[in-house]
């Protein structure tokens, strides 16, 4: 299982890329995979700020619709445009080109709550 060293992850399967106060955030290897082939990607939040544990958008797969929430507060800057045609790059490339959103970090202090790749790696494995 890939679970970069570089993210923070949520119990929730979210990670996030943080770049000052930039973050990238999707899901990661093994959420895509529980989902099975992703169908859709809905994110209406664009130019919204939300709190940490909000839902941004929804993941559809063959088998289930999901939330995703986001790990921080912040503002949600853009949504990967790539996903409407294409949301099957989510499955291919979860931590590169099938990221879902960007965002502008309103609370950093959240990033202290979030899951290092050693700990999301103990939730997963059980």
């Amino acid at each position: 299982m890939n679970i970069p060293g570089d993210l923070l992850y949520t119990k929730d399967h979210e990670w996030i890329r943080v770049d000052g106060k930039n973050g990238v955030i999707g899901i990661t290897e093994f959420a895509q995979k529980e989902l099975g082939d992703i169908v859709f990607v809905d994110v209406d939040t664009e130019g919204e700020t939300l709190s940490a544990e909000e839902t941004f958008g929804t993941i559809e797969a063959v088998k289930t619709v999901s939330e995703m929430f986001m790990p921080v507060s912040g503002t949600v800057d853009e949504v990967n445009a790539l996903l409407a045609d294409a949301p099957e790059t989510v499955n291919k490339d979860p931590y590169g080109a099938g990221w879902i959103i960007k965002v502008t970090i309103t609370d950093a202090s959240a990033l202290s709550h979030l899951l290092t790749a050693e700990a999301y790696k103990a939730i997963i494995e059980g």
